[in-house]
């Protein structure tokens, strides 16, 4: 499993097909999260652990030392198999290593509900729907997590 952090000021998902927004959130952390097709209920968890209590927002002295439950934050969660592009060979990527939707949309779930269970609230994406993601990277912040580097 893979998660790309973004720490935002603000961010939200927007749905052309429907023209609403589905999720949307102000100071907190924008989730990108990519699910592998041997992934399991066990690398979500520890992902959502990893990214709950990971301390990436500025203490009063300007250090990375406080947690999105620290600072009171939220979480926007969307889908991402793209995370696993594989470009080694020709122009166009391959997405083998992706899991397929139905699995892929249970470990998502899985993954919401395990942050949940931290206090924190978090916000979605739509399973396989067309959206367009919108945000303001504070600092920037970008972190790459792998559930095989942990």
């Amino acid at each position: 499993m893979r998660a790309c952090i973004q720490r935002v000021k603000n961010a939200s998902v927007f749905l052309p097909e429907k023209n609403e927004v589905s999720g949307k959130i102000d100071a907190g952390l924008l989730i990108l999260l990519g699910i592998r097709t041997n992934d399991t209920a066990k690398e979500a968890e520890l992902l959502a652990r990893k990214c709950s209590e990971m301390r990436i927002f500025e203490d009063d002295n300007g250090k990375m030392n406080r947690s999105i439950t620290d600072i009171c934050g939220k979480m926007l969660v969307v889908s991402q198999f793209t995370l696993f592009a594989d470009c080694r060979k020709g122009r166009r990527p391959s997405f083998t290593e992706a899991a397929p939707p139905e699995l892929a949309e249970i470990l998502y779930q899985h993954f919401v509900e395990a942050v949940r269970k931290y206090g924190i609230s978090v916000e979605t994406g739509v399973f396989k729907a067309e959206m367009q993601v919108q945000l303001i990277n504070n600092g920037p912040v970008t972190i790459w997590l792998d559930t095989d580097c942990l």
